[in-house]
């Protein structure tokens, strides 16, 4: 069987695909992922093949989060560009494949293109937030500037104007691909994306789908790459030489403006060290006193055993290596799904949900403050134990029962 995997976002997005595809080619089978650019070199060295899509997506972190946003002409020439990209990529990289996974809300193109060769497709979400449910609001309205959306008994009419605003995007422009290829228009295109049952790529501890009964979304537990490598020794020195300090880290996302000062601010203030992760934003100390270190991309799963605290962005992949690590967390959320992740961790007792936005270096105090609690501490560590990591396993193997 050979499947093709395909994503298009940061390495958060990658990353689990990539662990789909390690659990698979240890099960015998042929794997190629359609990921941006970014990640070619890294996912090759692993002895993978990649069929890039798009432009690189780095600069994107890099921009500062005041920058101004594109304008509705600017972002329907993205709009088009990316569907007629995704249509042309895909299509190439699916020949000779018996299968498609698409991973993230954007694989506009991959259900299309899978139906027009004849061979099944599957949609996978890293957090429930991302799957239509009257207990959540949609990811896309989940804030409400900086405040998350107000408490309801249902939301379903938030998922019915979310549905509009897929249909009002994306519609257009996917049928008249659909037309070329001799497919019939879709009326609901939110639902042909995310499939009539889509599967749910994270852990059942951190992130449950809030109706086990449905028979509709398959969970399977979070898709965790194993990392053997080895920390930075400069980093085991730094580690060593005091008490385990603070990670700072909001990868490929942008950055608040002042946040690296914020951070650091913010654990001397309690008389801790810091690990800024530089990240795609180029995160960096404020000054070059020895309390406090910057490094690039890290073994998340050696270094978060050794941190007091995890502060972080809410990714699905940060969050849920956190909590495998028995470390407490503050979640800083900035977009999309980030808002669940942050109250998942405030609910779960591991750790603090920082109100959304840009962080101040006392709000940040004022969060690590009471996640440095012992009872916190103990509680994560509780947690830890319960989070599975054989979810890309169970996944690989109903691939393969799919395709046979």
């Amino acid at each position: 069987m050979r499947v093709l995997l395909s994503t298009i976002g940061s390495r958060g997005d990658v990353q689990p695909l990539v662990a789909l595809a390690t659990a698979l080619r240890d099960m015998g089978q042929d794997v190629r992922l359609c990921v941006p650019p970014d990640f070619r070199e890294w996912i090759e060295g692993l002895g993978m093949p990649v069929v890039p899509i798009g432009p690189e997506l780095r600069q994107t972190g890099k921009a500062n989060a005041a920058a101004p946003l594109p304008t509705p002409e600017q972002r329907l020439q993205m709009i088009e560009g990316t569907v007629a990209t995704q249509f042309e990529t895909l299509a190439a990289a699916a020949e000779g494949c018996d299968l498609v996974v698409g991973a993230t809300a954007l694989q506009v193109a991959a259900p299309s293109v899978a139906e027009r060769m004849g061979i099944p497709y599957v949609f996978a979400a890293y957090c429930p937030a991302v799957l239509p449910s009257p207990h959540h609001a949609p990811p896309i309205l989940a804030m409400v500037g900086d405040a998350p959306a107000p408490e309801m008994a249902d939301y379903g009419a938030l998922w019915a104007r979310d549905a509009q605003g897929w249909n009002l995007t994306w519609g257009p422009l996917l049928n008249a691909r659909r037309e070329a290829l001799g497919l019939a228009p879709v009326g609901d295109v939110r639902a042909h994306v995310l499939t009539p049952r889509p599967w749910l790529a994270a852990d059942p501890v951190l992130a449950p789908w809030p109706d086990p009964a449905d028979p509709a979304v398959l969970q399977t537990g979070a898709w965790i790459l194993p990392d053997e490598r080895p920390l930075d020794p400069e980093l085991e020195a730094f580690l060593d030489a005091g008490d385990p300090p603070v990670y700072f880290g909001f990868g490929s996302i942008r950055a608040p403006e002042g946040l690296s000062r914020a951070m650091i601010e913010s654990a001397r203030a309690l008389g801790r060290r810091a690990v800024v992760l530089r990240g795609w934003a180029g995160l960096s100390p404020v000054d070059d006193a020895p309390d406090c270190t910057a490094i690039g991309e890290v073994n998340q799963q050696a270094l978060f055993r050794r941190v007091a605290a995890v502060v972080h962005h809410g990714g699905a992949g940060t969050t849920t290596a956190a909590a495998r690590a028995g470390a407490p967390q503050v979640v800083v959320p900035q977009q999309y799904d980030q808002p669940y992740w942050a109250g998942r961790v405030h609910r779960l007792g591991i750790g603090i949900a920082h109100a959304a936005g840009t962080p101040t270096a006392e709000s940040l105090t004022r969060a690590l403050e009471s996640t440095l609690r012992p009872e916190v501490a103990d509680r994560a560590r509780s947690i830890a134990v319960r989070v599975r990591d054989d979810g890309a396993e169970v996944a690989a193997r109903r691939l393969i029962t799919i395709a046979a």
